[in-house]
């Protein structure tokens, strides 16, 4: 579960984020963006947060996690859209010669503190 060592990283990067801030008030929420083709399992990064979060700087902070769909654009036809998931064909003409141009984020979006 990779999953553990993403939220591993997620908290250090909240610590230093704050510590570059001077932010001394409690994290309350951290809204993440994973991509639906990251390949990052949403309820495995909660579960782990869950795990790892206590004693931290993320101590009962919530987590809200976006998940956008993956932007492509069909090479046949040059219509850009979005996919859900691995089954990547065109659903305007079909085409499997898609362009991969988005969905594969992982990211820290936000993070809001109580004073």
């Amino acid at each position: 579960m990779h999953e553990l060592s993403i939220v591993e990283a997620l908290i250090d990067q909240v610590r230093e984020t704050l510590e570059q801030e001077g932010e001394k008030g409690r994290v309350s929420k951290l809204e993440l963006s994973i991509g639906r083709l990251s390949g990052v399992c949403c309820d495995s990064v909660r579960f782990a947060f869950g795990l790892l979060a206590p004693g931290t700087v993320a101590e009962g902070a919530e987590i809200v996690i976006q998940q956008p769909k993956a932007a492509c654009n069909c090479r046949a036809c040059n219509v850009p859209t979005e996919i859900d998931d691995l089954v990547i064909e065109c659903p305007n003409c079909g085409s499997g010669d898609i362009s991969i141009e988005g969905g594969r984020e992982l990211l820290l979006q936000s993070i809001d503190i109580e004073e």
